[in-house]
């Protein structure tokens, strides 16, 4: 697993992760600098305040949404590199697994489905990071299973179902509940770090997609039984990919 994890973060440098990180972090200081923009031109538009007033505020207003910027970069990167990951899951699988038989992209709407279903996953891990953070004495622990858990299962159903259907990933995903809650905690340790969580969909996608790999080569290995025959089944039934 940690090789998997280290072979994923190298991956990241590689130009085909850099140009899709380079795009989310565009759009999203892009729309955050708008956002920015429309609310102070809203404020002095619409409100008329005593000069130094309308200052004071525009400049507190400036430094709250900068500090909240800080918060939603991270949910609004993993809404836009959404739209990616199943490109960059192909990239990993092309140049990591090249004699493996390829998986098939996700159509369209799904891909959008799950770009808004990780956004509010990690708006979701951010929230819970910022109420530790106003309440003393909670765990720590308790936060990190449950983002790894969330996390871990996004993307690797995520990795699954790009070889077989919605009911077979999450049906591999239960059998091997504590591999994927292992590797949510990973990536949930990532996810936690300034700047480090600017890239957490990208290594994630290429860390699961290793592990799914490796989940599916232990699933075949297990049913072509002591013999070391093939199984009479596929494990990993491409027909019954939807």
């Amino acid at each position: 697993m940690l090789s998997a994890a280290r072979q994923a973060f190298e991956e990241l440098f590689s130009p085909p992760f850099r140009a899709v990180m380079l795009k989310c972090v565009g759009f999203t200081l892009a729309l955050l600098i708008g956002l920015t923009v429309a609310v102070q031109w809203s404020f002095s538009y619409f409100v008329a305040w005593p000069d130094w007033i309308e200052t004071a505020v525009q400049v507190l207003g400036g430094l709250a949404l900068v500090a909240a910027s800080i918060f939603l970069i991270p949910p609004v990167t993993s809404l836009i590199a959404g739209l990616y990951l199943d490109n960059i899951a192909g990239v990993v699988e092309r140049e990591s697994f090249p004699s493996d038989p390829p998986g098939q992209d996700l159509p369209a709407a799904r891909s959008i489905g799950f770009a808004i279903r990780f956004f509010f996953v990690v708006l979701a891990v951010n929230l819970i990071a910022l109420l530790l953070l106003l309440v003393p004495g909670v765990n720590l622990v308790a936060f990190y299973v449950g983002n790894g858990y969330l996390l871990g299962r996004e993307y690797f159903e995520l990795a699954a179902m790009r070889h077989v259907s919605v009911r077979e990933a999450k049906r591999i995903r239960k059998e091997n509940r504590k591999t994927v809650l292992l590797c949510g905690l990973v990536i949930a340790a990532v996810a936690s770090v300034p700047i480090l969580n600017l890239v957490t969909p990208l290594f994630a996608t290429g860390f699961m997609v290793r592990m799914w790999k490796r989940v599916a080569a232990k699933s075949q290995a297990s049913l072509a039984g002591p013999g070391g025959s093939p199984a009479a089944r596929d494990p990993i039934p491409q027909s019954t990919r939807v």
